[in-house]
């Protein structure tokens, strides 16, 4: 591959791997809406596209190959390259979880403990995504130091909302008359709660994955790698 024609995929493999983060983080905003309006027809468009995800993952992870077989890279392209691969990955699994989260929203037909702000959590996690995406296409090694503390916000943050659920849960009164059908709706109400509390925790250590492997790409540093 003469030399211009490799730049070039690299080039392109950066372009490539922001445009997929766009689709990623439209997908998580679009199962967190579903999830928040009880829209089924939201999270019906979030499943149906995963495949869109999972095909836009291997086409990149065969270009990753494609640039490391065609040319030996120097150290720094070797980086890039790796540590897109891995990014790759890290998106892909986001896009899992949004469909997790759609998922969640076709059995939730009423709000459950409006007092735990799941939105406050989801805000929070969606621009940890954002910074990652904007350190990696600027090879800002400072923003990712930036992404890996604001992960502990998130960390404390999903900590108190499942505590919060649970006291709730505690807390609230079953009517004597009360079905076992409506407790068991409760139960499941609660536990798809914790599961979509988890799911964006996970989300925000994958923002953090994106941040870490950024670092290592940039300045060979492998502090954030863990």
């Amino acid at each position: 591959m003469p030399r211009e024609s490799y730049q070039e995929g690299l080039d392109q493999l950066r372009e490539d791997v922001l445009y997929m983060s766009e689709v990623v983080l439209e997908r998580l905003r679009l199962g967190l809406d579903a999830l928040e309006q009880k829209d089924a027809e939201t999270a019906r468009e979030v499943i149906e596209g995963d495949h869109e995800i999972n095909q836009m993952y291997l086409e990149l992870e065969q270009d990753c190959i494609d640039l490391l077989a065609l040319q030996q890279p120097v150290a720094s392209d070797l980086r890039f390259i790796a540590a897109s691969f891995k990014i790759i990955t890290d998106l892909e699994r986001i896009a899992d979880l949004a469909t997790n989260l759609a998922e969640y929203s076709e059995g939730a037909d009423r709000d459950v403990f409006p007092e735990v702000d799941i939105q406050g959590v989801a805000d929070v996690i969606t621009e940890m995504i954002e910074t990652a995406m904007d350190a990696y296409a600027d090879e800002d090694a400072d923003l990712c130091y930036a992404i890996a503390q604001r992960d502990d916000e998130v960390d404390v943050l999903c900590e108190e909302a499942s505590e919060a659920v649970v006291r709730e849960l505690i807390e609230h009164e079953v009517e004597e008359e009360a079905s076992e059908q409506e407790v068991e709706q409760l139960m499941n109400d609660v536990s798809r709660l914790l599961l979509t509390i988890r799911d964006l925790e996970r989300v925000g250590d994958h923002a953090v994955n994106i941040a870490a492997r950024t670092l290592y790409m940039v300045e060979n540093d492998d502090d954030l790698i863990y």
